[in-house]
């Protein structure tokens, strides 16, 4: 999973509700500056950490996705030469019977 665009995306959401707040509450331009770029750094550092964790979390998840799946492929292989090696001795032993039929 791309998890480069996260911290962006939650510090711009952040700074988007800041901004609709500020407007309500009338701020001052002066403090809303100073809340706005404070609310920008925690929530991108925030983003951060989540991203860190996401991509952490799905490097996990994908490497027992690809162990499992070489266990079930380790598996198919052995269960295909085993119906194999059945296959092979039930044509034999039918033809052992054809053989036996014809004399």
């Amino acid at each position: 999973m791309k998890t480069k665009p996260i911290p962006a995306i939650v510090m711009l959401t952040a700074g988007f509700i800041t901004c609709i707040v500020a407007i309500f509450e009338k701020m001052e331009l002066l403090a809303f500056t100073k809340t706005l770029l404070l609310v920008l750094i925690i929530f991108y550092l925030l983003g951060g950490i989540a991203a860190y964790i996401l991509e952490k979390n799905f490097k996990a998840a994908k490497d027992e996705e690809s162990s499992t799946e070489e266990k079930k492929a380790d598996g198919d292989a052995e269960e295909s030469a085993d119906e194999k090696k059945e296959d092979t001795s039930e044509k034999s032993e039918k033809e052992e019977e054809k053989r036996a039929k014809e004399e």
